[in-house]
């Protein structure tokens, strides 16, 4: 069989542009380096053992050391300007909650950060209701 010269050379330009393209389909290996769960109530709450229980859950799962940072302060808002500003490559992750991502940059006109933007969801932990009781 007998191929056109104009068929051969561009399968020999193919044949020669695939070692290259294979190069850039290699993944990364993730996680290798530690994770940093951010908490943003203080030590002690409900929080703080969720994101333990999370924390453990994790490095069980990926074999990957994972840290509980618990930043209080400002409803939230502190913590959260200083994972805005973090570089996005999946090893901060933030326990937020409607205080810090909805009611803090309603009230504030400054936050410091724009939960729409600034985060991406990955998750829902958990889900607590309140009750409020009023005797009289």
């Amino acid at each position: 069989m007998k191929l056109p010269r104009r068929r051969f050379l561009h399968l020999a330009a193919g044949a020669a542009a695939l070692p290259g393209l294979s190069r850039i389909a290699w993944a990364q290996a993730y996680p290798n380096r530690p994770i940093t769960i951010v908490d943003t109530f203080p030590p002690g709450g409900s929080t703080g053992i969720i994101a333990r229980i999370i924390a453990d859950k994790f490095s069980e799962t990926l074999g990957q050391q994972v840290i509980v940072d618990q930043r209080a302060g400002a409803g939230g808002t502190i913590a959260a300007k200083q994972i805005a500003r973090s570089t996005p490559d999946g090893y901060t992750i933030m326990l937020g909650f409607t205080g810090t991502l909805g009611i803090a940059p309603s009230l504030y006109p400054n936050a410091g950060y724009d939960p729409r933007k600034d985060f991406a969801p990955v998750g829902r932990v958990w889900v607590a209701s309140f009750a409020v009781d009023v005797g009289v």
